[in-house]
Order: C-alpha cells, then structure tokens, then sequence
C-alpha cells in the first residue's frame, strides 16, 4: 500500500510525522507538505506563480525501513495543501492507495470545512478516485497525537482491504488523554462552531491593518449527532463527506425567481 500525507500547518509539524509514524508502519508513505503554514486557505491552488518543490530529509527515525516500518519520502512545497496533493499524485509519484491530511492542530467540525486547508488538501485526492481522510485533533494548544494516530493505522488497514466508490472521512479526535475518549461516533456535520472576530492592529496612513481570527464560539444548537457535539463531549467523530454544494431543492424557487427576466 502507498499513502500519500499532506497537511496545512506545513512540512515541519509535528502532527504531520505524528501520521506518518503511525501510517509508515502499513504501507510505504509519500509526503508533500508546505514549506510555511497554510491554515485557512481551504481548497485554494496557486495558478498565477510556480510552486517550487525541495526533497525535504526526515528525521533520523524516518530514514530507517524494516521490522515493520515502510520507506518514507518527502517533499516540501511553497503552495497550498491542495497544490501538495495535486503535484504528488499527478507528478511526483504513482500508484498511491490513500491520501491523508493531517493530523492538523486544531478541529475541523461542522461549516469549518469549507475554509480548513486540511479538508481542502485532501478533496483532490478525492476528486481523484482516492480513499482520503483528513484528520484532526481539538486544539491548537499541546495537541495529542496518540489516538488519531492510532486510528489512522486501523482505517489505513480497513480500507486497504475495502472494495467500491472512494471514502472521504472526516476525523476528528479529541485532545484528551487516552483513557477519557468515551468512543467513537460515525457523525454529521454540524453548523457553525466558530465565529471570527476582527481587530484593528495599527494604521499607516490612510492604510489600516486588520486581524481576522476564527475565536468567538458559534450560537447555533448543534445535532445530537453533529461531529460538533460528539468531540464536546470526548468522542471521535468520523464523517463522511462529498464534493458539491448544489440545492436541488432550491430549484423551482430559482426558476420562479427567472421567470420573465429575459423578456
């Protein structure tokens, strides 16, 4: 089996090795990462520049194979997680069973995967006939690996073995010890988990500059079985996600709204 990593917070984090630690030990593992962080570009490419790739050399418990433990090969990349995937399966290697984004600091729940660089990344592996998990832990702040490293090996081996239409799962796992993860829930997404603030940070002139976080909680009353509430309350959550966003129900309303506009 050959896995493709990918991630946002860029070549050097270790929730991206933390992945390729656990993956390497089921098949041989590629990685295109970022050379610098990229959280929040969703799934933008770089179109309008070249993106330069550099052989990037792992650290020493990566260069050896055996007992177990597959190869590890890497690049680093000055694009987007989504430019990574693209270049690795389209030009930098072949023969790739499974791609994986992450493990990236921070959850992805709810409408946050519509701006998160990690499910972004990993929908051209999708859009490519891959199996693809993208995969997160719940906090920016001391993240822990353990457990969505762990997973990350178990549903490597399951869908190696799994036949039929590409997945796309959505993995996210609390940050809490072990022990104190109560299980596992095949979820949905959930609505809006964050909202963002905005803060002048100085002035030039007539030129002002703004921050723009993702920091005040979102206001919405979260499903029982919303990936939001399932990580609230220590549980892993996978969703299945898809490629679209098209409301065939909105249809007729539309076609009421163009009624006679051309005439």
């Amino acid at each position: 089996m050959k896995i493709l990593v990918i991630n946002d917070d860029g070549i050097e984090s270790a929730g991206l090795w933390a992945a390729v630690r656990a993956l390497r030990r089921v098949g041989e593992v590629f990685v295109v990462a970022p050379r610098r962080e990229q959280s929040g570009v969703g799934a933008s490419l770089t179109l309008h520049s070249p993106v330069k790739v550099t052989p990037w050399t792992p650290e020493a418990e990566f260069q050896e194979s055996g007992d177990g433990l597959h190869p590890v090969t890497a690049y680093s990349a000055t694009g987007t997680p989504g430019d990574c995937c693209i270049l690795a399966l389209e030009t930098l290697t072949s023969g790739v069973d499974l791609v994986v984004s992450g493990i990236n600091s921070g959850s992805n729940c709810g409408w946050d995967v519509m701006v998160s660089g990690t499910v972004g990344g990993a929908v051209q592996g999708y859009n490519r006939g891959r199996n693809t998990i993208a995969v997160s832990v719940g906090s920016v702040t001391a993240p822990r690996y353990e457990v969505a490293g762990r997973l990350l090996e178990g549903l490597a081996r399951r869908l190696s073995q799994r036949e039929g239409e590409p997945m796309f799962l959505n993995l996210n796992v609390p940050n809490v010890a072990p022990e104190l993860v109560k299980g596992i829930k095949a979820t949905r997404l959930g609505g809006l988990s964050y909202r963002e603030s905005v803060r002048l940070e100085g002035t030039d002139g007539e030129e002002k500059n703004y921050r723009i976080a993702r920091n005040r909680p979102g206001n919405q009353t979260q499903s029982e079985d919303s990936d939001i509430t399932a990580l609230k309350n220590n549980y892993v959550s996978i969703t299945p996600l898809k490629l679209g966003m098209g409301d065939d129900s909105g249809v007729p309303e539309v076609e009421a709204l163009l009624n006679g506009l051309m005439d």
